[in-house]
C-alpha cells in the first residue's frame, strides 16, 4: 500500500468515510472520537488555550496565498503556474485552501511542528498531504550514511500498519513554533505552558463542581454521641449525595434531630479567584502573542482603536508566523532556476488589515491622486472590474521634479 493510501486511509478512519451514509447524534461519543481522537486529556479543554488556537488558525484560513515575480521595474504578479493553481485551488481532494492553512497552523501550535508531504511526479507537484506530526521523526544524517553529510531526513511511521517511510528535506514542508532550542524542531505552547494550563483547567472543573452543587460549598457536620468508622461514612454519603445530586441543586437538606450542619462558606471574592483565573488567562494568550482583545476582553479597548489592535496583531504576532511560512513555502516548492528569476509567495493580509469604508476609500484616493496606485490597482483592490484607460498612473499636474525647483521663477525660464 502507497503512503498516499496511507494518509487517505487514515483520513477516512479518522472521519469514519463509508459508502453509505450513517447519521450521529452531535453530543454521542462517536462524533466525541472523531473530534477528539478519543483523548480526554487534550489541553483544548482549557478555553483560553483553544481560544488562542482558533484564533491564529482561522487568522490563517483567512488569508491568501499569492504568486509575485521581482523585476528590475518592479514586483508584478507572477505567471499561474501549475504550484501557485494548487495552493490557490485545492491542495489535496480532502481540502480547502482555507482548511488547508488553518489545519497546519493548528499542528504547528499544538504539537510544535507542523509537516506536510510534497509529492511530486516527474518535476510536477501531484498534491500536499498534512501528516501527523506525532508520526514524525527528524533524524538528522552526521555520517553521511544516507547521503550528504548532515542531511536532515523526516522520518514518517504509520501508526495503524506499522509502515515507516522516510523523506527527504525537499519533500517536508516544516513549519514549527518560534520557540526552538536547535532551530530544527519547535517546542509546544502546551508544553511549555503545563503549569499555567494546569491550573486554569483546575480552576475550572472547581467551578463546574461548584455549579453542579447549587454554588454550595462544603459544610461541617456536628452531633453528639460516638460512631463508628463504617457509621460515618455512611451518614457523610448520606449528605453528600443529597447536596450534590443534579436535581437537590438549592434544595433544603434534612437534618436529623441532634446534628447540625455548619456551611462553610468559600468567598471566591476573598479568594481573588476571578482576578487570579483572568491574570493565568492573559499569561497564556501573551505567549501565543494574542492580545486581550481578541479574549473579549475589552477593558483597555475601544471601537477608536480597533484599527491599531488589528495593525498590532498582524505585526506582534502574525508577521513571524507569516514569514516562516512564506520563506519554508518559496524554497521548498519553488525549482532553484524559478528563485533566482525572481519568484516568490506571499500572503495578502489586506483581509486583516481593511480598515472603515471611509478610511479605506480616503487612503486609496491619495494613493491614486498621487500616482502610488493606478485606477485599476484600486479598483482591484475593492473588487470592482477594471476600466479600460486605469492603467495608467496620475498625479497632480502642478508636481515638478525636486531638480527643477526654482527654475520657474528664473528670467526667460519656460
Amino acid at each position: 500500500m502507497g503512503i498516499v493510501n496511507i494518509i487517505q486511509n487514515g483520513m477516512k478512519r479518522l472521519f469514519n468515510i463509508k459508502n453509505e451514509t450513517e447519521i450521529y447524534d452531535i453530543n454521542s461519543e462517536e462524533v466525541y472520537k472523531m473530534l477528539t481522537g478519543g483523548n480526554t486529556g487534550e489541553n483544548l479543554s482549557e478555553i483560553t488555550y483553544f481560544t488562542c488556537i482558533k484564533m491564529l488558525s482561522e487568522s490563517l484560513g483567512k488569508l491568501t496565498l499569492k504568486f509575485y515575480k521581482e523585476t528590475e521595474k518592479g514586483v508584478i504578479k507572477g505567471n499561474d503556474n501549475q504550484v501557485y493553481r494548487l495552493l490557490k485551488v485545492r491542495p489535496n481532494p480532502y481540502m480547502t485552501p482555507s482548511i488547508f492553512w488553518s489545519t497546519i497552523e493548528f499542528n504547528r501550535n499544538h504539537y510544535g511542528n507542523a509537516y506536510v508531504w510534497a509529492r511530486w511526479f516527474k518535476g510536477r507537484l501531484i498534491d500536499l498531504w498534512i501528516l501527523d506530526s506525532r508520526n514524525v521523526k527528524i533524524v538528522v544524517d552526521n555520517e553521511g550514511i544516507l547521503g550528504n553529510i548532515n542531511a536532515i531526513y523526516y522520518s514518517y511511521n504509520d501508526s495503524q500498519t506499522g509502515k515507516e517511510y522516510v523523506f527527504s528535506e525537499k519533500e517536508i514542508l516544516h513549519f514549527k513554533t518560534g520557540v526552538s532550542k536547535d532551530g530544527i524542531t519547535g517546542l509546544a505552547i502546551q508544553d511549555i505552558l503545563k503549569t499555567s494550563m494546569e491550573g486554569n483547567k483546575a480552576s475550572q472543573n472547581f467551578m463546574n463542581e461548584l455549579y453542579k452543587s447549587g454554588l454550595t460549598a462544603k459544610a461541617a457536620l456536628e452531633y453528639t454521641g460516638d460512631l463508628d468508622e463504617k457509621a460515618k461514612r455512611r451518614l457523610v454519603k448520606g449528605f453528600e449525595d443529597f447536596a450534590n445530586g443534579a436535581n437537590n441543586a438549592g434544595k433544603i437538606v434534612p437534618v436529623p434531630l441532634g446534628m447540625k450542619l455548619i456551611p462553610l462558606d468559600i468567598k471566591l471574592t476573598d479568594s481573588q479567584f476571578f482576578e487570579l483565573k483572568k491574570y493565568s488567562s492573559l499569561q497564556i494568550a501573551a505567549a501565543f502573542g494574542i492580545k486581550p482583545n481578541h479574549l473579549n476582553n475589552y477593558e483597555k479597548s475601544s471601537y477608536a482603536n480597533s484599527e491599531m489592535q488589528n495593525l498590532s496583531f498582524y505585526t506582534d504576532t502574525l508577521l513571524f508566523i507569516l514569514k516562516q511560512y512564506e520563506e519554508e513555502i518559496s524554497y521548498k516548492l519553488l525549482t532553484e532556476e524559478e528563485q533566482l528569476e525572481g519568484f516568490y509567495f506571499k500572503f495578502n493580509v489586506n483581509s486583516i488589515l481593511r480598515a472603515d469604508m471611509k478610511t479605506q476609500m480616503e487612503s486609496l484616493a491619495i494613493g491614486v491622486n498621487n500616482g502610488i496606485y493606478a485606477p485599476n490597482e484600486a479598483r482591484s483592490y475593492l473588487d470592482l472590474p477594471k476600466d479600460e484607460s486605469g492603467d495608467n498612473l496620475m498625479a497632480n499636474g502642478n508636481y515638478i521634479p525636486l531638480s527643477m525647483l526654482g527654475k520657474q521663477y528664473e528670467k526667460g525660464g519656460d
